[in-house]
């Protein structure tokens, strides 16, 4: 058995449901009030920002903005997409929680490992249920903003025996690189380019998670 690294968004969660509207909606007060100009984004210029933790985020994205501007689109993106959370407007991939019980269910230990923020968190663990599937709960905000792969070794003492990583972005699979660690690269999530070239196994569908583990799981 082992213990499963779970990425959330882009992995488990179709996070562009909310979060492109948000961003959308985010931008237009940004633009509205002259702190950038006005775009159209595309949902592949948007949906590539997720993954990263979102202070990150807005200072890649506005670099030369003020800080306290940034900070207040990032509250408001945030609270945006909670709103649509708690109005039911997010979702799992199909047959999320299908495979997450299916992995519990053979021994596995599910760990979930996310850039967000504790509120977000919470609150997905709150609509969606994940204390259902999950042991274990990691996100970047308790570790003061690390990349995953340094969270990893924060918390991996915590937990004996193999660890696989699942993911859909670089973060992921770095995660497991600069640790020695199996990865499964999850290509239908918000990856581009090489980003999970380095991974052991790619799948295209949720649902070929499990045996890409059992794979993984019997390598030794």
């Amino acid at each position: 058995m082992a213990n499963l690294i779970f990425d959330y968004d882009g992995t488990l969660h179709q996070s562009m449901k909310t979060y492109a509207p948000a961003f959308r909606a985010t931008c237009k007060w940004l633009s509205d009030n002259g702190y950038m100009a006005e775009k159209d984004f595309t949902e592949d210029e948007i949906s590539y920002w997720l993954g990263f933790n979102s202070t990150d985020m807005w200072s890649n994205f506005l670099p030369d903005a003020d800080p306290e501007i940034r900070e207040k689109a990032r509250i408001m993106l945030g609270e945006d997409m909670g709103q649509r959370i708690e109005r039911g407007e997010g979702a799992l991939f199909p047959h999320a929680e299908e495979v997450l019980a299916e992995l519990k269910s053979c021994g596995h230990k599910l760990i979930f490992l996310s850039n967000c923020r504790i509120k977000y968190m919470e609150r997905h663990k709150r609509v969606f249920g994940l204390d259902r599937f999950f042991d274990s709960f990691y996100c970047c905000e308790e570790f003061d903003f690390l990349p995953k792969y340094q969270i990893f070794r924060l918390f991996s003492l915590q937990h004996d025996g193999k660890f696989i990583v699942i993911g859909d972005r670089f973060h992921d699979i770095e995660t497991a690189v600069k640790n020695g660690l199996t990865s499964i690269g999850c290509g239908y999530g918000y990856g581009r380019g090489n980003e999970l070239s380095a991974a052991d196994i790619i799948v295209n569908d949720i649902t070929d998670i499990p045996p890409a583990v059992a794979e993984l799981a019997d390598r030794g």
